[in-house]
């Protein structure tokens, strides 16, 4: 029970890795609350956290509303005193080409991916402050480091979540307040797919895709680790739950074990070590 103790608000939790990253901490012993705009595949992750046995609650949010952040937040703590851990998950992700893509279609996706994190951030940032710490994680892709063609929104976003996690994670460190990145590191079913959709698929369409269940191990893990320890840097979860099926949960970090980033992750780490600021 590696979560046990801990409270848990993950976003875009009706579907795909945000249903699993939920499940995950609830079955490592997390108070979780699961979130999502979509109201029926919400519905259907309640019914998944109930039959694991966790201690949850279900809210419908739109990430890109502020207030509804805050208040998301503020039912939280009022049910159970505390916010120790918040995973933007939710994205809205049309693939779509540049000229097609409208002002009101590219802004819809900036406030989504960009502005959920920090309308999440600025959301939990004083209760995790009073807390004396927390952590704060957002989702990484292949898309945070290389360029797509009709992905051009969603790489902006994910680049600037990455440029967001390493300037925050700086202001962030005196009050013990963790930022980081997790992706994927392993294929997952794509955003698109509704979860009606994924159960009308035959088994060998669905047998590439990881587990979002053990994905979200890795973000377990990650919320364990104390907040002064890791800030500012990109994790990948399969690489970590992989690491934590072949040696424990309490395995010998290093930065091969936990990203498949790992130049970037040690180059960082240099960095943050240097930094005078």
């Amino acid at each position: 029970m590696q979560a046990s103790g801990q409270v848990v608000l993950v976003t875009g939790a009706g579907r795909g890795l945000g249903q699993g990253i939920a499940q995950a901490f609830g079955r490592a012993g997390a108070r979780v609350c699961a979130t999502d705009i979509n109201a029926g595949e919400l519905a259907q992750t309640a019914a998944d956290l109930a039959s694991d046995g966790s201690t949850a609650m279900t809210l419908p949010l739109d990430v890109s509303d502020l207030p509804a952040f805050e208040a998301a937040v503020e039912q939280v703590v009022a049910r159970w005193g505390r916010l120790d851990v918040l995973v933007h998950n939710a994205i809205f992700m049309p693939l779509i080409r540049f000229e097609d893509t409208t002002p009101e279609l590219w802004w819809q996706q900036i406030r989504v991916g960009l502005g959920g994190l920090y309308n999440g951030a600025r959301a939990a940032w004083g209760v995790m402050k009073r807390q004396g710490g927390g952590h704060i994680m957002g989702i990484a892709s292949g898309s945070s480091v290389r360029g797509y063609a009709d992905e051009v929104t969603y790489c902006t976003i994910k680049h600037g979540q990455e440029g967001f996690v390493k300037a925050l994670a700086i202001e962030a460190a005196r009050d013990r307040i963790a930022i980081n990145t997790l992706g994927p590191g392993k294929p997952i079913k794509p955003t698109r797919i509704t979860r009606a959709e994924l159960d009308a698929l035959p088994a060998e369409a669905r047998a590439g895709w990881a587990d979002p269940i053990e994905l979200g191990r890795g973000f377990v893990w990650l919320a364990s680790q104390p907040p002064e320890r890791f800030s500012g840097f990109r994790f990948d979860a399969g690489v970590v739950a992989d690491t934590i099926a072949a040696e424990g949960f309490d395995f010998a970090f290093a930065p091969e074990k936990v990203t498949l980033y790992v130049d970037d992750f040690a180059a960082r780490q240099q960095w943050y070590a240097s930094y005078e600021g």
